[in-house]
């Protein structure tokens, strides 16, 4: 009996540790999948493409399908590859002299293509915004390419035309010319956008084609200082949101749950080079005017106020002794421009521009990008506590109300440097990989005193990109100090000037 009572006990405490043993295994060591309708015990709602409830508490994000969005999307997103001149390539981020180290140095090429002068730069994504084949994208997915090519969702590739550029808000835009039927994504409207609402990006990461993930927008007109320019004609009003972005899904679709384009995919913010939570696009408001511009006169009208700003903060208001804490303080007023022909001053703030409320940078950045030399804008602006509004007059960076052209061999003279420069064609920039102003003639002056040969094509001016001949008056008119100029040699080699003004 004492070992039958023994054998018991044995048994019980095999069948207890093994429970307690399964237990801990259930709930340590395998994944847990739990409905979160199950905790209200609710129906589920299907809410479709439809705006939710907003007082059900049935709603549940994970309810939401964007089957259709992405039906609609997928088809008009394509991935870009890029080509260039290994012999004419400049470093993208334009620093001349680390371009010196590497060609010296040594540097592992990228992969060659069939053709030998040609090497692979890289790859991106581009939109169809038109069936008769415009396509837009990141001026930084082109930049420098002397061959774009266009990869559909069907596989079938084309080599695209570069209609134009506008580094100041990083967009670009091809066209192809198709023997297909081409989808394209209509333009949705990125004002209407809201904090909180779904979005899709589309795109191609890490050359995987036709990547779709989603999203919540997370802020709007957000600046992260990824546009520096000297100029300060950098343009950055950024969606934000936390669809997952990588390398490669630049220059694709951010569209929203009906499948309306409301963005261009442009950065991530990363530590690390892959998405990291958060990423951004340029709105479809700015996108919509960019491209127009592009396609009716090759380069961007943009119209500006003519002012210094800096975002109204608790510190600056406190510094000043501002009546506010929010808005945009005028630091300075450009000579010749709108804003100081309208009687804005140094000391204002900018509060709003035609009947839309300003509180940072970005968002009058925003508004004032979509105008053109010529518009007037309303602006109200606090002097002194007292609120005020005048009209602007927008200008270009010459000071004129003119559209700027930028028709290939119109001759500009510039009377100052002794010297007549003209735009280039666009097949003379495929060629170099990059836009320019050539020399066309020199009289006398500094350039002829630096020895730089006519027919010299100047891509760059103290780092800052030419596309047109009013860049180059705009870089060096009144200049003073010494100046680096960049570009090519009749002949296709690179070179350098510097010319003490």
């Amino acid at each position: 009996m004492k070992r039958i009572g023994l054998f018991f006990i044995a048994l019980l405490s095999a069948i207890v540790g093994g429970g307690v043993a399964l237990g801990v295994y259930l709930n340590f060591f395998t994944p847990q999948y739990r409905s979160e309708n199950s905790l209200t015990n609710q129906p589920v709602l299907q809410t479709g493409f439809g705006n939710p409830d907003p007082i059900s508490p049935t709603f549940s994000p994970q309810n939401i399908s964007f089957v259709e969005a992405a039906k609609k999307a997928t088809p008009a997103v394509v991935h870009i590859q890029t080509f260039g001149n290994p012999a004419l390539m400049s470093n993208r981020q334009q620093n001349s002299m680390e371009d010196l180290f590497k060609d010296f140095f040594g540097q592992q090429p990228p992969n060659r293509n069939q053709n030998q002068n040609e090497v692979r730069m890289g790859s991106g994504s581009g939109v169809i915004i038109k069936k008769d084949g415009y396509i837009v994208t990141n001026n930084h997915v082109v930049e420098n390419a002397t061959r774009i090519d266009v990869v559909m969702n069907n596989q079938k590739s084309y080599t695209a035309k570069l209609i134009g550029t506008d580094p100041t808000t990083d967009l670009a835009l091809l066209k192809i010319e198709a023997d297909e039927n081409l989808s394209s994504i209509p333009f949705g409207n990125s004002d209407a956008l809201q904090v909180g609402e779904w979005v899709l990006a589309v795109g191609n990461p890490f050359d995987l084609t036709s990547t779709v993930t989603a999203g919540i927008v997370s802020a709007k007109a957000r600046n992260i200082n990824i546009l520096r320019r000297r100029d300060g004609l950098g343009v950055e009003s950024f969606i934000q949101t936390d669809a997952a972005v990588n390398p490669g899904n630049s220059g694709g679709a951010l569209v929203n749950a009906n499948g309306e384009l409301v963005g261009i995919n442009t950065a991530i913010a990363s530590t690390t080079g892959s998405f990291a939570g958060y990423s951004f696009a340029v709105p479809t408001e700015i996108v919509r005017k960019v491209v127009t511009d592009l396609r009716e006169h090759g380069i961007v009208q943009r119209g500006l106020l003519g002012v210094q700003i800096r975002d109204v903060t608790a510190d600056l208001s406190k510094e000043l002794n501002l009546s506010v804490v929010r808005g945009i303080y005028v630091a300075g007023v450009t000579e010749n421009s709108g804003a100081i022909e309208a009687g804005l001053e140094k000391g204002d703030v900018i509060i709003e521009v035609d009947g839309v409320q300003v509180n940072t940078s970005a968002q009058l950045q925003e508004r004032i990008a979509r105008k053109r030399p010529g518009d007037k804008v309303e602006v109200v602006y606090l002097r002194n506590g007292k609120e005020r509004n005048t009209n602007v007059e927008l200008k270009n960076s010459l000071g004129t109300t003119k559209l700027i052209t930028n028709e290939a061999g119109e001759l500009m003279k510039i009377e100052s440097l002794g010297i007549e420069v003209q735009n280039i064609s666009p097949e003379m920039a495929t060629k170099i990989g990059t836009t320019g102003v050539k020399v066309a003639s020199i009289t006398e002056g500094k350039f002829k005193e630096a020895q730089m040969p006519e027919g010299f094509v100047i891509t760059h001016i103290d780092k800052q990109k030419i596309e047109t001949s009013a860049d180059v008056i705009r870089l060096l008119e009144g200049k003073t100090g010494g100046v680096l100029i960049e570009g090519f040699h009749p002949n296709g080699r690179k070179g350098f000037f510097a010319i003490a003004m």
